[in-house]
C-alpha cells in the first residue's frame, strides 16, 4: 500500500518576510528540497508539492520527479493548499497523504515512518511531541472528501483531526516538533 507524500508550501509567509517555499537553512539547503527528500525517504509515492506565492520562483526548486500543483490566485490560505494537495493525492493510487508543511526542514524520515505505520485507507493520525500534536498528519483516503468539505480559512486538519479522534503518534524522540515561523 502506498502513501502520496504532501508538501504545503502556498502561503505568503508572513510572519517570515516572504514565501518559505523559497526558504533555505542556513547551510543554503532548499527547505522544498528536504522536505520532498525527507517523504521519499519515507517511502512516499509519489510526493505532491502545493505552491502559490512565489510558485514562479519555486518551482525550479523541487525536486524531478515530483507532482506540482497550485493553488489559485487569491486562496492562498492553508486551507486552499490542504485541499489542492489532497485533490492531487486523488489522482495516485495511495491509500492515505503524509502532510508535512515545508517550514519543518528538520523533520526526519524517521518520524514520517512512524506516523505512517498501519496506514490505510481509514487511517487517522498525527505526530505527537511531548504530547503536543504536531506534524506529519496522517489521512487516510476515506477521510479526504470529508477533511476537504470541512475546510475553510487559515485553517488546516486540525479541528477535524480532534473530532474524529485521530491517534497521536509520539515522536519526541526522534526530532523538536517545532516548525520555522520566523528566521532566526
Amino acid at each position: 500500500m502506498t502513501v502520496c507524500g504532501v508538501v504545503l508550501a502556498a502561503g505568503a509567509g508572513t510572519r517570515f518576510g516572504g514565501p518559505k517555499a523559497l526558504a533555505r537553512t542556513a547551510a543554503g539547503e532548499s527547505w522544498l528540497v528536504l522536505a520532498v527528500a525527507t517523504l521519499r525517504a519515507a517511502g512516499c509515492v509519489p510526493v505532491v508539492v502545493v505552491l502559490g506565492t512565489g510558485a514562479d520562483e519555486a518551482e525550479p526548486l523541487v525536486p524531478t520527479g515530483t507532482v506540482v500543483v497550485r493553488v489559485a490566485d487569491g486562496y492562498r490560505e492553508l486551507s486552499a493548499s490542504v485541499r489542492v494537495g489532497l485533490e492531487a493525492a486523488a489522482g495516485s493510487s495511495a491509500v492515505a497523504a503524509l502532510v508535512v508543511p515545508v517550514d519543518v526542514p528538520e523533520l526526519p524520515a524517521s518520524a514520517c515512518r512512524r506516523v505512517m505505520r498501519r496506514a490505510d485507507g481509514d487511517a487517522l493520525r498525527q505526530a505527537a511531541y511531548r504530547g503536543r500534536p504536531g506534524h506529519p498528519v496522517l489521512i487516510g483516503r476515506a477521510h479526504w472528501p470529508r477533511v476537504a468539505g470541512q475546510l475553510a480559512g487559515d485553517r488546516g486538519a486540525g479541528a477535524y483531526l480532534r473530532a474524529h479522534g485521530a491517534e497521536r503518534v509520539e515522536c519526541a524522540d526522534l526530532w523538536h516538533g517545532r516548525d520555522r515561523d520566523t528566521r532566526d
